[in-house]
């Protein structure tokens, strides 16, 4: 009877021996995926079993009882994070669950560029697969309010960056990542305006940064468009800039602004109307933010284009005139 027991007690542990080698064998094997690579979604509250499920069903070759299993075995199954993972090939059990329990999601990112209106900003995203458009068919303002900002008019109130998210993240995140950033970018420029600073509140300095931004991409001629439009606004002067109008437009500028354009009213139309438009035109990047509350010293009321990329700046109207006829006529 000794012998017998002896001999079950044996075969047990060689047997646990045996399952133990294997597991310490598979968990070290990379998985079989049915394609390249695979999407993994686990929803929040999913338990580990569930997990094991839903990696078997997103075709990884695989026992869902076994991966169960490893899952609890570790001591990590309670670690695993809810969220949308990319499993490629040569991916094993082990490094699964690293993956799982550290919360290593899938990211893509998304370029929100600076000068980019609202319109431009929302059809980048709609072109990002891997993001749900919950904001597909609501207009602007339900977008707005669906951000917790009702009634606040969306153009240039978010912060052009690179945004990474999640696959499968809905779009009104990274709108919501991309309005808290500028909250905090305007709010730190507003704080550091000086006192030739013409504009009145932190919206003002919005929309004026919004127009540097338009008016020109060379950096060192940011401070100095700024100036000017402090300058005209101290002293009453229309800002008299051509991307207003241009944004006043809408979809119906074509590419060539003409004189009538100019003549023609709308609520941006800075000839027409006298001080800042009554909403950003686009999307102002750190340094026009920075430009419009910290302009340059100087009286210069005018600018031109040389034609390189840079601009003439004038604090007369006939030296402005004598600029214009320079640059633009050639003579």
């Amino acid at each position: 009877m000794r012998r017998f027991l002896s001999k079950v007690v044996l075969l047990a542990v060689l047997a646990s021996l045996a399952v133990g080698g294997f597991g310490l064998w598979w968990v070290h094997q990379p998985l079989r995926l049915a394609a390249p690579s695979l999407d993994v979604s686990i929803e929040p509250g999913t338990l580990p079993r569930g997990v094991a499920q839903a990696v078997v069903d997103a075709g990884v070759d695989a026992s869902p009882d076994l991966l169960y299993w490893w899952f609890r075995l570790s001591g990590q199954a309670r670690a695993i994070k809810a969220g949308s993972y990319e499993l490629e090939a040569g991916i094993t059990p082990r490094r699964l669950l690293s993956k799982l329990a550290r919360g290593e999601e899938s990211l893509r990112a998304v370029t929100l560029v600076e000068g980019w209106t609202f319109r431009q900003l929302r059809a980048a995203l709609a072109k990002e697969d891997s993001l749900k458009a919950d904001t597909r068919g609501l207009d602007d303002a339900a977008v707005m309010a669906l951000l917790g900002r009702p009634g606040v008019h969306p153009e240039g109130h978010f912060f052009p960056d690179t945004y990474t998210y999640a696959k499968g993240s809905s779009d009104v995140k990274v709108l919501r990542r991309a309005l808290t950033a500028m909250d905090k970018r305007l709010a730190a420029a507003w704080a550091q305006r000086t006192p030739q600073v013409a504009v009145k509140s932190a919206d003002e300095a919005l929309i004026l940064a919004s127009i540097v931004e338009k008016e020109t991409g060379r950096g060192a001629d940011r401070p100095l468009i700024s100036a000017v439009f402090n300058n005209r606004l101290r002293v009453g002067m229309p800002l008299q800039t051509d991307p207003t109008v241009i944004y006043g437009m809408g979809t119906a500028f074509n590419g060539n602004l003409r004189k009538s354009d100019l003549q023609t009213d709308t609520p941006w139309n800075t000839y027409t109307r006298p001080g800042l438009p009554p909403t950003p035109i686009a999307m102002p990047g750190k340094a026009a933010l920075l430009a419009a509350v910290q302009p340059a010293p100087g009286k210069a009321l005018y600018f031109v284009a040389r034609g390189d990329g840079s601009s003439h700046f004038s604090e007369t109207l006939d030296e402005h005139n004598r600029a214009v006829n320079k640059y633009q006529r050639g003579q």
